[in-house]
């Protein structure tokens, strides 16, 4: 009997390109005869009370073998999960990957390279300032210039190239009551970096991202893209770094440190194809349905 499976999106978000990544998933389990199914977020309700943990949908059917969870509404990913579901990424690989405070914790546990990184304190936006003798001690660790980045973001945005004090303090207070990171600048990667798509226990895809004129090499900011080679290095750490994360598959995005040194910029666990495959002809959606059919079996 073949396998059975949902493929979850934010059925909330305006734009198209976050449905592409789902339609890819489903055209990839079509093709190996899986039974696919997107669904929307909000039809699926997770439902709780002292007798029970379920799931109500708008259109009734049978539960799946497993789940393609390409949105971050990780509460009803966790509640397939309590419901015996395989969800492929799990709730906490995709919350880890979302929070870059959490993600840079973990590659660090994991004695992985990433730039020297410090987590900004708690601060509740009613207050006003920052205290003094922390900035100083920040400047003294990092140097100028220095990245800070909100611990939420995508597409290259909420990331920040800082000249100086009086840029830092701006940008500071414009961040209470928000969390973000201080982090050194890797000046060797200025405007370029690397993509490398990883699935299981190898990386099916890779491309290099330049830009010309922004310290950010996104595509979505400008960035131009070509085929990259990885060395086995930069392999090694991608697919590491994905483990470490626990997703099964996930775009490592390295950075080029001194002596072209992989250095870790960031990992998504939920990392849009599209581009990828315009770049390299590489499907990654078939790798992820070929990695999943592998792993799970039919209920019947």
């Amino acid at each position: 009997m073949s396998l059975h499976a949902w493929i979850i999106y934010n059925g909330h978000l305006p734009s198209n390109k976050f449905i592409d990544f789902a339609e890819w998933l489903h055209s990839a389990a079509i093709k190996r005869n899986i039974t696919a199914e997107m669904i929307p977020n909000h039809e699926l309700l997770a439902f709780l009370s002292g007798s029970s943990l379920e799931l109500r949908q708008t259109n009734p059917a049978p539960l799946p073998d497993f789940v393609l969870f390409t949105d971050k509404d990780i509460y009803l990913a966790k509640q397939l999960e309590l419901l015996g579901i395989p969800v492929f990424n799990n709730a906490e690989a995709i919350s880890v990957s979302d929070n870059k405070i959490t993600s840079y914790q973990i590659l660090a546990q994991h004695q992985l390279p990433i730039p020297k990184t410090i987590i900004a304190p708690k601060i509740f936006n009613n207050h006003t300032t920052i205290d003094d003798a922390f900035i100083t001690n920040v400047i003294n660790s990092l140097g100028f210039p220095m990245i800070i980045k909100e611990a939420y973001g995508s597409f290259g945005e909420q990331v920040y190239l800082i000249e100086d004090k009086s840029a830092m303090l701006s940008k500071v207070n414009a961040l209470l009551g928000k969390e973000f990171v201080f982090q050194e600048f890797i000046h060797t990667s200025y405007g370029k970096d690397c993509r490398l798509h990883v699935v299981g226990n190898q990386v099916v895809a890779s491309m290099m991202r330049t830009a010309s004129d922004d310290f950010r090499a996104n595509v979505t900011a400008g960035g131009t893209m070509k085929r990259y080679n990885p060395s086995p290095i930069e392999q090694n750490i991608a697919i590491s770094a994905t483990k470490a994360i626990g997703a099964h598959f996930a775009g490592v995005d390295l950075l080029f440190g001194k002596n072209n040194n992989p250095i870790i910029c960031e990992i998504n666990s939920n990392a849009h194809i599209r581009n990828m495959y315009d770049c390299t002809s590489v499907n990654v959606a078939d790798y992820i349905i070929d990695y999943i059919v592998k792993t799970v079996k039919p209920k019947h």
